[in-house]
Parts: structure tokens; sequence; C-alpha cells
């Protein structure tokens, strides 16, 4: 992840976060032995009360979004907008919610690595209590951030199929249908499928499945299905997995010599709570809660080449307000006064969250 990648996470966060990070070789590879039965409520409770925070592991990612045509955007961008950045950037940071890609993951409690392997090149993020790195072999570039201990590497730690189920765990709540599917094997362990659905109307999400390893109650595997499709939009799964923990030197990273190295500080941490017109949290807001959720980004951090591309009418649509790119599961809609609005919802919930922020 190079220096500009970093400055368009905030912007991807919050969809990513729904989707998150990704992949598998079939979600459904290979049967698994007859497991004890489990009520719904009694996986819910074995998964939330896993207690793995050490591992190693081969992940892959596949995402089947829909996404439009974006390059002739992202082509005719120059120069830099409000954060620099310029086709390129724009069209690196698509490409890792898009798209399949393959990575090694290292997690030791709050230090984590991950190593994304692309064709001849690396990216690797590495944290720890005392930083982050984004380093990317093939720019020869390198970030450095740091900040307050209270951050530590939480805040950047690596994306699993642990790291969905988290999210999707605090959210169920009685907003979602919960049932236990077929056993499986994952990664060659026993797995139990557990299956959510929510009950919002409002959001794109028509199911998501975790893959819960019978001895630990960590998730191995995570698939999440967009309404009325029976083919996953994104898939995240281990297809290698070691639940010990990894040799220390893996997290004391070191720029290979020649790298270009910028230093930053790790933006303050947003306030908590929830407030009728969203939470400030790295200068984006959010309006609603749960799976209809929307992340607005204010105009001041939209990349000025975005919204004065040419371009930008062939891959949206043009509605009351503003414009509107709609995927699987997400949906963008850029506002006429320059803010950018993303959530898994219907755009009808995207306009009102605009008229109401």
């Amino acid at each position: 992840m190079t220096r500009r990648w970093t400055k368009w996470v905030p912007a991807l966060a919050i969809p990513a976060v729904v989707i998150v990070g990704a992949v598998m070789v079939p979600l459904q590879a290979g049967a698994a032995g007859d497991l004890p039965d489990k009520t719904p409520q009694q996986l819910l409770e074995f998964a939330a009360s896993s207690k793995v925070d050490a591992l190693s592991g081969t992940l892959e990612q596949a995402s089947n979004l829909g996404l439009p045509d974006l390059s002739s955007i992202t082509s005719s961008m120059g120069g830099s907008g409000a954060f620099g950045a310029s086709g390129e950037d724009v069209s690196q940071a698509l490409d890792l919610v898009t798209g399949s890609h393959t990575a090694r993951v290292f997690i030791d409690g709050s230090d984590a690595r991950m190593q994304v392997m692309d064709q001849l090149a690396e990216r690797d993020i590495v944290a720890s209590p005392d930083g982050v790195w984004f380093y990317d072999s093939d720019k020869q570039s390198a970030v450095h951030l740091t900040g307050s201990a209270q951050r530590k590497s939480a805040d950047v730690t690596a994306p699993t199929p642990q790291t969905i189920a988290n999210s999707v765990l605090g959210k169920i709540g009685d907003t979602a249908r919960v049932r236990v599917g077929k056993d499986g094997s994952v990664a060659g362990r026993p797995a139990y499928k557990l299956v959510v659905t929510p009950k919002d109307a409002d959001t794109l999400i028509g199911f998501i499945s975790l893959s819960i390893d019978a001895d630990t109650g960590l998730a191995l595997a995570a698939q999440v299905n967009a309404k009325g499709s029976s083919d996953p939009a994104f898939k995240l799964a281990f297809t290698q997995v070691t639940l010990a923990a990894p040799d220390a030197s893996l997290f004391d990273f070191t720029p290979p010599a020649g790298t270009d190295v910028t230093e930053k500080a790790l933006p303050a941490s947003g306030g908590s709570g929830e407030h009728a017109k969203g939470e400030r949290a790295a200068g984006i807001a959010t309006v609603g809660t749960g799976w209809s959720t929307v992340a607005v980004v204010p105009a001041a951090q939209v990349p000025a080449d975005v919204l004065s591309s040419p371009m930008l009418k062939s891959v949206t649509t043009a509605v009351t307000g503003g414009r509107l790119i709609s995927t699987a599961l997400v949906n963008v809609l850029i506002a006429d006064d320059g803010r950018v609005l993303v959530g898994s919802v219907t755009p009808d919930r995207l306009l009102a969250a605009a008229a109401g922020s």
C-alpha cells in the first residue's frame, strides 16, 4: 500500500469493512465429519467467545461487486486533487476492494502483518503498538504512521474472516435471522456454518455466511451475498492456517535500502456515542446504525479531480441531489455539494441521509 493509497483508505473503509478483504477457494471446500449439533444461539455464543489472538495463514479474496468500468475517470485524472490523488491512485485503491487477491497474514496480539502478493511484487502492512508501516515493493515506497499509544495497532489490523465476524456478531441482536447451515471444512479444519440474514429492508446485503472453526470458534471464512443473488458478491477465507504465534521478527519491519519513506502521524481518534447526524471519525460522519449505516465523506476530503472529471457522467446515474454509482453490495452517492455518501443501502436511503446530514 503506497502513500497515495493511505489517503484513500478513510473513504473506502466503511464499505470495505462491510464486505472487507477477502477470499476463498471455494467457500464450501470439502465436507467435514458430522459435528455435534449446535443451536443458532449456541453457535453465536461459541463464535463470540473465541479467544484466538495468534495465528498465521494464507487468505484468498474474490469480489464480484458489479462495479461499473471506472477507467474512464481514473485515466482522465491528472495532477492531484485535495489529497494529491491521481488516476493511478484511485485505480490502485479500487483494486483493494475488487477482483481477487492472495495474502499472507500474521497476527500475535496487537502485532499484525499482511503481505498482499502481486505479480512480481509485494505490498506489506506491518502494525504494532509502535506504529504502522505500509510498504510497496513495486513503487519502492513506504509510509510509517506513528501516534498515541492508546490507538496502538488495532486501528490498522490485518483483515481476516474474524474481522467480518466481529462486525456481524456485534450487529445481530434482533436485527437479523440466524440459522445453522451444513457442516464443512475450511483450510483442512472442520467448521460449522452460521448464516445471518438481515431484516433491514434498506440494506443490500442478502445474507452473510460464516464458517466457524469447530475447535476454537474462530471464523475461518466469510461470504456476503447481495439480496436476490445466489452467487457471492464477496468471499474471504483461509486456505491454510496455523493457530500459533508467528516468529516475532515478522513484526520488526525495516524498509529495504533505496526505499522512499514518508513519516506521518496517525489521526486523532474520533469521539464515541451515537448522534442524530452521525459521529465523526477521521473526518468521516456516519448516519444511522447497524446494517443501514451510511458513511458521509466531507467535500473537502474528496479529490477535486474526481468531481470535475468530464467522464463522471458516463459511469454514474443522475438522481435528485447528485449522481449515483451502484454495485451489488455498495451504493455511492456523489452529492451536488461535493460530499460522497457510501453504504450497503438502497439509493433512497443514501438520498435521505444526504438530506438529513
